[in-house]
């Protein structure tokens, strides 16, 4: 039964499979090949060999790395500003993303510093930990304008004794 439907096309239908129509009388294929467009060479070029060791663009390639958290520093301030101080779930996820990227980039420093090679990876290195400590005091800024760091004696209160009551005051009438 398969083979019956098979062998069974609608006229609709096309064979990309074979050279010829379903009806056999034209090539859907020319058979000579096609001239190359011009501009076109088969020949490859391997020359990235002598880009990859070029030494100022691992140089460059470095600084770029230790700028990157730097770099991030502006638009951190444009997005505190735009969160606003409100107390709301926005703001709050603003915070929590400036205290994570910097603290995930500094628990996964080791990887970043393979990256950083060059005659200068010492100064690189102090500037990419300056600069994720940078966003990480950004973050802490921000949560003390939002009121979210326990800086006044009020927001102790709860660890406080209270008060001994060392004198009782009745009222005039004697009983």
């Amino acid at each position: 039964m398969s083979i019956k439907t098979a062998q069974k096309r609608h006229k609709w239908a096309l064979d990309y499979t074979s050279k010829h129509r379903p009806d056999g009388s034209k090539q859907l294929f020319q058979s000579e090949p096609l001239p190359e467009p011009l501009g076109f060479s088969i020949t490859t070029f391997s020359d990235s060999g002598a880009r990859d060791n070029n030494p100022d663009l691992i140089e460059k390639k470095s600084w770029d790395i230790a700028l990157g958290p730097l770099k991030q520093i502006p638009m951190n301030l444009f997005i505190m500003w735009m969160a606003g101080n409100s107390i709301s779930i926005f703001p709050i996820m603003m915070v929590g993303m400036m205290f994570i990227r910097p603290i995930q980039a500094l628990l996964a420093i080791q990887q970043t510093f393979k990256m950083i090679e060059g005659a200068n990876k010492t100064i690189q290195r102090i500037v990419y930990a300056l600069g994720n400590l940078a966003g990480v005091g950004l973050a802490v800024y921000k949560c003390q304008v939002m009121g979210l760091l326990p800086t006044h004696a009020s927001d102790w209160l709860a660890f406080v004794e209270p008060q001994k009551q060392l004198e009782w005051a009745n009222g005039g009438i004697g009983l």
